[in-house]
């Protein structure tokens, strides 16, 4: 019945959980319950996929996703697609739930969040706003191989942010907290203090000096440094990107790229934000370094680009039941062992940079620019000058070499991370790096 090389189903039940609180007020209450499926079929060099909500005929789903697939390799034969072979997954590790949020009423919850956005509303705040989320999902997987695997996964989180302004000078204040755990998270984090540091941000950098920008050595704290390990090194080893020629990294496997210092890894075993036990292929979670001391020594892959560059799959991950991409998951640069002390003292003068804004990058030419969310001058080896619109920027790979310092204070910071219009969870992270020379900008 099925006439082509190979076929894998995804089929996920979930309900997602999202209050929004604006100024201490309900904005928005939501749960949803989802069902849906994702089918792909392969035949030759040509993908076809789609996708089924609700009560759907998974047979059917087959059938339609083959279909297509043997049109578009009849309309337009491509090179003959192979797949990396895999085991059946085994699920280990899982992460223990303490409090199913779902044993939480709504009232309860969005009693909790209103108590908490209430620190951020310090005097000085203009408005606030917090935000809780749950998701708990099952996935089912299974392939014409007979590879087959489950798991079900709860994830939950709460973020506040605060806007201060003075004269027309508007300044914002952000903190978050997401993770593969239940409504224990509140008893894990201080969420009141947190949403006191968002406001206090916030108000500090209303006179905060902006900043005069140039070359100069700067301290990036672990949620800048686990940013530009993500989003400039991460996005640039996803294999499905290299055989693009959209990476700065393609054909450099085994070469120094980086101070010996930098090792950088992603590891979807992690109980962190972006976990899996196996990715949407099926293929076993495993822990990846993608650098070591310095040497390029993998990429990321999808069972098509391992079979096509010689790797191990594990990073194919997908939003919901959408098409699967090569995706990250939690990537960290690891602890090296100097103190965040010793840097100041090395630097002299230079800039420490705080937290970040967001900002863009482009693997193909390796070059990137990030926002911080504050900065502080270095003079003589002390913190002097609060700054506020500071940016970083620069080619990934003279930054990778100019790291002198590695912290030994790894922090992680979850999110999510956005590519081929999907979202998915992750976690970045890194301890204190210091960096000899880096193009520091207002923003």
């Amino acid at each position: 019945m099925h006439s082509v090389d190979f076929f894998d189903t995804r089929i996920i039940e979930g309900t997602s959980t999202s209050i929004v609180l604006d100024n201490g007020k309900i904005e928005q209450v939501s749960v949803n319950y989802t069902k849906g499926a994702g089918v792909r079929a392969l035949c030759g060099g040509s993908w076809g996929f789609t996708s089924a909500d609700g009560d759907f005929d998974l047979e059917k789903a087959i059938r339609s996703a083959s279909e297509l697939a043997e049109s578009m390799n009849d309309k337009s034969p491509k090179e003959k697609v192979k797949l990396k072979d895999i085991q059946n997954p085994v699920v280990t590790n899982h992460p223990k739930v303490k409090i199913d949020p779902q044993d939480i009423s709504l009232e309860e919850k969005v009693k909790q969040l209103q108590e908490i956005g209430s620190y951020a509303r310090k005097d000085g705040i203009s408005s606030s706003s917090a935000v809780y989320s749950e998701s708990v999902v099952k996935v089912k997987y299974s392939d014409s191989n007979g590879i087959e695997g489950e798991y079900e996964l709860i994830r939950t989180g709460f973020a506040i942010s605060a806007v201060a302004s003075e004269n027309g000078v508007y300044q914002a204040g952000r903190e978050s907290r997401f993770g593969v755990t239940g409504y224990e998270i509140f008893e894990q984090h201080d969420a009141g203090k947190l949403a006191e540091n968002a406001a206090n941000t916030a108000l500090e950098l209303l006179n905060a000096k902006p900043a005069k920008g140039g070359n100069m050595p700067v301290i990036l704290d672990p949620e800048l440094a686990g940013v530009f390990a993500h989003e400039a090194v991460g996005h640039a080893s996803e294999a499905d990107l290299v055989l693009e020629g959209s990476s700065i990294l393609e054909n450099r496997i085994g070469q120094q790229i980086a101070s010996p210092l930098i090792t950088i890894i992603d590891d979807p075993t992690m109980h962190e934000y972006g976990y899996f036990p196996f990715d949407d292929e099926g293929a076993q979670a495993r822990k990846t370094t993608i650098i070591e001391n310095g040497v390029l020594s993998s990429y990321l892959h999808s069972r098509e680009t391992a079979e096509k560059l010689g790797g191990i799959p594990g990073h194919s991950r997908s939003q919901g039941h959408s098409r699967p991409v090569v995706r990250m998951s939690n990537t960290y640069i690891d602890n090296g062992n100097s103190k965040f002390e010793e840097m100041l003292e090395e630097i002299g003068d230079g800039m420490y940079l705080i937290g970040s804004r967001g900002g863009q990058v482009n693997t193909g030419e390796g070059v990137f620019q990030f926002n911080a969310e504050k900065g502080y001058l270095i003079e003589n080896g002390e913190l002097t000058t609060l700054i506020r619109d500071v940016s970083l920027s620069g080619n990934t790979m003279e930054i990778l070499n100019n790291v002198k310092m590695v912290g030994n204070d790894l922090k992680m910071n979850s999110g999510r991370c956005g590519k081929s219009g999907q979202l998915v969870p992750v976690t970045d992270g890194s301890p204190h790096l210091m960096i000899s020379e880096a193009l520091v900008g207002g923003a």
